[in-house]
């Protein structure tokens, strides 16, 4: 059932066909004209020629370009083309014929001096098609420029929305092992009763405000991020006694740099879970600089070489999350000894 609003597009289509084909029969009328013959001749040799016209048009735009040339069949393009123009040559000729017989009257000095001509003819004839075959092939091309364009982004909005849970995948997965080693401080302060368990449980506050409210931000200020890790190495501290040696050395911090959230703090969590003690102590070196637009990241801790892995879970996702977040702008390595273990990350904060 056509809608009103199909049946008003459907009569502008057909009014501007009209109004085009009046526009072609001028044309021919004029381009058909001379000074002996009359403007009726002219005319009913004009409107002979019209459906001539009308068929090879609609046969070029309806069925040679869409069917053949756009979806690359060539050789049927060529193929039926020929035809097409073979049976219209062969009406032109019919017209020519028309002309001649009724207006005339067989009398081929009496005829329009260019009907003579089949190459005129034909030249306007052909010129017509091939106008409003290059206006529907450039249409067809605008329209599925347009529809790629389309295409385009809904395919970069997949991959992006793709990215973001991946991103959001990633970040689940850091989160537990840094809440189950807190949680496991604070639980055993807790057992013994400890006077330093009131200042444990706010430096967790801190860090789960941060971890639960501040991680979902695109990016952090990196004074912000050494704080929390400040807290963290405390609650550590508290953990480990006389056993910890952590030594961190941020300076020429840039209080505009930023960074995405909890990206270097599994790093500092990673040399406490998997660091070893080497001499009744674990010891662990951290480097924090910013110069012109790049933060410098280095950490390193005693550790046993078969208890410590760059190819660990944790590491693989943080990796991943600074290929989605800073892919091309970081430069990170990873060396594992006999004795240590350590991290340079070199980040781009643009």
């Amino acid at each position: 059932m056509f809608t009103k609003r199909a049946i008003l597009k459907l009569s502008f289509r057909l009014l501007t066909h009209l109004v085009f084909w009046c526009l072609v029969l001028l044309f021919f009328t004029n381009f058909f004209s001379s000074k002996e013959e009359s403007f009726q001749d002219t005319l009913l040799f004009s409107v002979f020629l019209m459906p001539v016209t009308i068929a090879a048009t609609y046969v070029s735009i309806y069925k040679l370009i869409p069917e053949y040339l756009i979806q690359k069949k060539y050789g049927l393009f060529i193929l039926y083309s020929a035809y097409t123009l073979i049976i219209s040559g062969y009406l032109i000729m019919m017209s020519i014929f028309f002309s001649l017989i009724y207006l005339a009257q067989f009398e081929y000095d009496n005829m329009n001096p260019i009907t003579k001509n089949i190459i005129s003819v034909a030249s306007g004839v052909y010129l017509v098609v091939i106008l409003v075959s290059a206006f529907k092939l450039l249409k067809l091309n605008l329209k599925h420029s347009e529809q790629t364009k389309k295409l385009e982004t809904k395919i970069l909005e997949t991959q992006l929305k793709l990215k973001e849970q991946e991103l959001n995948y990633l970040k689940m997965q850091i989160h537990p092992h840094f809440l189950f080693n807190t949680l496991n401080t604070m639980y055993g302060f807790a057992l013994k009763k400890a006077d330093e368990t009131p200042e444990m449980i706010l430096k967790l506050s801190n860090l789960l405000d941060y971890l639960l409210y501040q991680v979902d931000k695109p990016f952090v200020l990196l004074t912000e991020e050494i704080e929390h890790i400040e807290d963290y190495i405390a609650l550590e501290n508290m953990r480990f006694h006389d056993t910890l040696n952590v030594s961190l050395n941020a300076h020429d911090i840039s209080s505009d740099a930023k960074l995405a959230p909890m990206l270097l703090l599994p790093f500092v969590e990673n040399s406490f879970k998997h660091g070893s003690l080497k001499n009744g102590k674990l010891n662990i070196e951290i480097h924090i600089e910013t110069t012109d637009n790049t933060i410098h990241f280095s950490i390193e801790n005693t550790s046993i070489k078969s208890e410590n892995s760059n190819s660990g879970i944790g590491l693989q996702n943080i990796q991943k999350r600074l290929d989605l977040l800073y892919k091309n702008q970081y430069d990170l390595h990873i060396s594992n000894t006999e004795d240590t273990f350590k991290v340079d990350l070199t980040l781009n904060s643009n």
